[in-house]
């Protein structure tokens, strides 16, 4: 069973990341993001988990080439 909420922690850790930052980017709460997802994959039939996956991907690799600098001196 420890396996299952460690499992469960970090589905929520790295997983939730994905609304946090859609909903920081709209203004909105994270809680309608999260929601929105969950009605959107059971309405559509998938699509909504398929786009979730879609823009954990973007995310990553946006993070991945745009870094934050501190100053010019920092390449």
């Amino acid at each position: 069973m420890n396996i299952f909420y460690r499992l469960l922690y970090y589905f929520q850790k790295r997983g939730f990341e994905v609304c946090r930052r859609i909903a920081e980017r709209l203004g909105i709460r994270t809680r309608v993001v999260r929601t929105s997802f969950i009605y959107l994959t059971f309405v559509t039939l998938g699509f909504g988990f398929a786009l979730y996956l879609f823009m954990a991907f973007w995310l990553r690799i946006k993070d991945l080439v745009y870094t934050k600098r501190t100053s010019v001196f920092d390449l």
